[in-house]
């Protein structure tokens, strides 16, 4: 096993895409990591997975992000086989497609409650956690929220899913406010089109691939390896006087007010 850098870092929906490639960036640069997922085979991979690459001490832990004995759990767990937490990636997200008019209430709160709910929990619990580090002597901590360009751009079948990353843009603004006095800061990443499983399935069909492409000026798909490095730099010391910021990596997305023509 690699030697460790001292710091922990929980990852929420660790298990798979991007929160997966979050947790291999961190395990690499020597975080001992908590992968929280409620996959439980997935996250039971990941972290065989990690700690065979001998990249860093690795844990995985089933929660609910949703419900707050599962958080507390988890911070339980972290804190005992660890001992601190000093990163918090709140990456935990699910999607459900309705359109506004037919979009039932309970898919609503079920979304909220993840993506939502869930990393207002996650942070409290965490962020109670470094403010008393902090008051017995120990380095600030950092969040990253995942956020998302449906946090600036709306999607008519992705009702709750647009709301929540609205949500998630205010909650990162609030936490870095209310936690700037302890020196803990909080961020927020807005990805916008990654090649995840997700995606993976809906780039094979040829139009799927050319919408996509023809709103990113780069002209390219993200790798989840991208995020992980944004959210690396906004943990790290290096970006130790930003906070209440979303950073978009969008291949430039948001900046777009026409379409781009793409290659056949």
């Amino acid at each position: 096993m690699a030697p460790t850098n001292g710091r922990v870092c929980i990852v929420t929906g660790g298990a798979k895409g991007i929160g997966l490639a979050i947790a291999e960036r961190f395990a690499s640069d020597g975080h001992c990591v908590v992968i929280a997922d409620i996959d439980d085979k997935a996250g039971e991979k990941a972290e065989a997975a990690i700690a065979e690459a001998g990249a860093g001490a690795v844990k995985y832990v089933h929660c609910d992000v949703s419900q707050k004995l599962d958080v507390r759990n988890l911070v339980a767990a972290t804190l005992d086989s660890f001992g601190s937490i000093d990163t918090l990636i709140n990456n935990a997200g699910i999607v459900h497609k309705a359109d506004f008019l037919d979009l039932d209430e309970a898919s609503f709160d079920k979304v909220i409650g993840v993506n939502l709910k869930g990393a207002f929990l996650c942070g409290q619990a965490a962020a109670r956690q470094m403010v008393e580090q902090v008051k017995a002597g120990g380095r600030p901590g950092a969040i990253v929220n995942m956020s998302s360009i449906n946090a600036v751009v709306a999607l008519p079948d992705q009702v709750a899913y647009s709301v929540s990353k609205g949500g998630i843009a205010q909650l990162t603004k609030v936490m870095a406010q209310s936690l700037a006095p302890h020196g803990i800061r909080v961020n927020a990443i807005g990805p916008g089109s990654i090649m995840t499983d997700m995606l993976k399935s809906a780039v094979g069909d040829a139009s799927a691939r050319n919408r996509i492409l023809s709103r990113t000026p780069l002209g390219r798909v993200g790798e989840p390896a991208e995020i992980a490095a944004i959210a690396a730099f906004l943990a790290s010391d290096e970006a130790s006087y930003v906070t209440g910021q979303t950073i978009f990596a969008d291949g430039g997305r948001l900046g777009l007010n026409y379409t781009v023509p793409v290659p056949e």
